[in-house]
């Protein structure tokens, strides 16, 4: 069944309340500070990665179906297919909020991933760039966009919704996909 955007249940001319948009993004700051303590302050229970050493393997796995998710949701969302669009974007809301728990257990047992080898070269280079330039930087940014674009599409406000979903859905995706990328190179660079 498709819903195309004349259905009854859109409210075009709702007004987004600005206190839940400062609320989201109150949350999402002290969600990033958090992170950022756990990784660069907090000393890791199991730093020799022994309990659950699988954890950034899930992590890359949560990335990638998180990833299929996200590109679901744009097919379906291009075919007007609203139904399918909107049960997608949930599975990949789903996965990332798995990832999301993940990633603090990690960061939380095993603390920051350490590389065996010395941190020159082009592998290193792209590794860095990748990481510190532009995956962690919309990591931060990603966090607020989705909850912000999802509370826009759970209240109704969907020309404010796709208005925004413009640059979180491909934030997002680059997220997911550089969280992937940076434990594959992690692993070829730590053999």
């Amino acid at each position: 069944m498709t819903i195309t955007s004349t259905s009854p249940h859109i409210l075009p001319r709702a007004k987004t309340p600005l206190s839940a948009i400062l609320v989201i993004i109150a949350v999402s700051a002290v969600a990033s500070a958090f992170i950022c303590w756990l990784v660069y302050v907090h000393i890791p229970f199991d730093a020799a990665g022994n309990r659950f050493p699988y954890l950034p393997r899930v992590n890359a796995i949560l990335n990638a179906l998180s990833t299929v998710a996200l590109l679901f949701g744009f097919v379906y969302i291009r075919r007007r297919n609203i139904v399918a669009h909107r049960a997608a974007m949930f599975v990949a809301f789903f996965f990332s909020s798995v990832f999301l728990v993940c990633y603090l257990a990690t960061f939380f047992l095993h603390g920051e991933t350490h590389l065996r080898i010395a941190h020159s070269g082009a592998l290193w280079t792209t590794y860095a760039i990748v990481l510190f330039a532009t995956h962690i930087p919309l990591a931060v940014v990603a966090l607020p966009l989705i909850l912000i674009t999802f509370f826009l599409s759970l209240t109704g406000r969907f020309p404010q919704h796709r208005k925004l979903a413009r640059w979180t859905w491909p934030i997002w995706l680059y997220v997911s996909v550089s969280g992937v990328f940076v434990y594959v190179l992690q692993a070829v660079i730590n053999r």
